[in-house]
C-alpha cells in the first residue's frame, strides 16, 4: 500500500518547508518538553537546526562556480542594505511620535521603535534557504551568507541611533560563511564531488525546517495579542513592497525579495540586547521580547506561501510572454 505523502505536501505552496515547520511548532506548543524527554537523537532533531544547516551550506555552496561568487555578493547585499534602510526609516518615524518608549495602553499597548525596527532588520536565513532552493537558485540561497549579517543587535543598534554600542567579532563574521567558502571550494576542485554533494539539499530542507518550527512556541501569538498578529503581517507585506523591486534590479525576478520578508528566530533576542547595552530601552524591552516572537510565527507561517504564489506568478508571466 502506498500513500502519497511526498505528492500531498507538495501541493501545499511552500509544503516541504511548512509542513514540517508547522508539525514542529505544533509539537512545541501541545509538548515543549518532548525533545529533552527522549533525548538522544530525537532531541537533537529537535534542537539541531544550525548543524543541519551548516551542512546545508556546504551542499549548496559545492554547487556554485567561481565565477557567481561575485553574484552572491551582489544579491545578498542589495537585499540587507534595503533591510537596513527600512529599519532605518522605521526607527526615525516612530522615534518621532513615540520616542524610545512603547505605547503604554489601548489596542496598540506594547508597541515600540525597538519592536518594529528589531522584527524588519533580522532575516529568518533557514527558511529563506530552503525557499530559494525550492524556488530560486543556488545563488540566491547563497546570498543569505551576506545577509547573515544582520543577525544580533547590530543593525538593530544602528537603525535605533545607538551605533557603537555593540561589537560584532569578526570569527563570527567568518563563522558565517566558512561552510559556504568549503563548499565553494570543493564543488570547483571536483567536479563529481559537485554532482554527489549538490543531490542533498531539497533533502535536508524538511528536516531543518522541522528544527526551526520546534523553537517556535504558537502560544506566544496569543500572548502577543492582535498587535503581534498586525505587525507580523505588516513585516511581511511592506518588506515584500520594497524587496520585490530591489531584488529586481539586482538581477532576480523577486521571488527572493518574498523570501526575505521575514523575521529570524533569534530577533526576539534583540530587544533584551538592545536594553541591556542602553538602558532607555529596558521599558520597551519586554512587550518588544512578545511582539517580535510572534512576528517569527506569523512570518514564517506567511512567507512560504508567498513565496510560492509570486514564483508562480512571474514564472507564468514568463512562459506567456517566451513562449517555447
Amino acid at each position: 500500500m502506498q500513500i502519497p505523502i511526498k505528492k500531498t505536501i507538495e501541493r501545499i505552496p511552500g509544503g516541504l518547508m511548512l509542513v514540517p515547520l508547522m508539525t514542529g511548532a505544533l509539537l512545541t506548543t501541545l509538548a515543549p518538553h518532548a525533545g529533552a524527554f527522549f533525548g538522544s537523537f530525537t532531541n537533537g532533531l529537535f534542537t539541531g537546526a544550525l548543524p543541519i544547516l551548516a551542512v546545508f551550506y556546504v551542499c549548496m555552496g559545492a554547487q556554485i562556480s567561481f565565477r557567481a561568487v561575485p553574484q552572491v555578493i551582489k544579491r545578498g547585499g542589495v537585499l540587507m542594505f534595503a533591510k537596513l534602510v527600512m529599519g532605518s526609516i522605521a526607527a526615525s518615524l516612530l522615534g518621532h511620535f513615540l520616542g524610545v518608549d512603547p505605547i503604554h495602553s489601548g489596542p496598540l499597548a506594547g508597541l515600540s521603535a525597538l519592536a518594529v525596527v528589531a522584527s524588519i532588520n533580522d532575516t529568518n536565513g533557514g527558511l529563506y534557504m530552503a525557499l530559494m532552493e525550492q524556488y530560486g537558485t543556488p545563488t540566491e540561497s547563497a546570498a543569505y551568507s551576506i545577509m547573515a549579517l544582520e543577525a544580533g543587535p547590530f543593525f538593530t543598534m544602528i537603525s535605533l541611533g545607538v551605533a557603537g554600542l555593540s561589537s560584532f567579532p569578526w570569527p563570527t563574521l567568518l563563522g558565517a560563511i566558512l561552510p559556504l567558502v568549503l563548499g565553494i571550494i570543493l564543488g570547483n576542485l571536483d567536479h563529481d564531488l559537485r554532482a554527489f554533494l549538490s543531490k542533498a539539499p531539497p533533502i535536508l530542507i524538511p528536516f531543518f525546517a522541522f528544527a526551526i518550527g520546534a523553537t517556535l512556541d504558537l502560544r506566544k501569538v496569543w500572548d502577543a495579542g492582535l498587535t503581534g498578529i498586525i505587525l507580523g503581517l505588516l513585516v511581511v507585506i511592506v518588506s515584500s513592497i520594497v524587496l520585490i523591486p530591489v531584488d529586481r534590479l539586482a538581477g532576480g525576478n523577486g521571488t527572493a525579495g518574498v523570501a526575505a520578508a521575514t523575521t529570524a528566530g533569534n530577533a526576539a533576542a534583540v530587544p533584551m540586547l538592545v536594553a541591556s547595552a542602553n538602558p532607555a530601552y529596558r521599558n520597551a524591552a519586554g512587550p518588544a521580547t512578545m511582539l517580535v516572537a510572534s512576528c517569527v510565527i506569523i512570518t514564517s507561517l506567511l512567507a512560504p506561501i508567498l513565496t510560492a504564489q509570486w514564483n508562480k506568478r512571474v514564472r507564468y508571466g514568463s512562459t506567456t510572454k517566451h513562449p517555447s
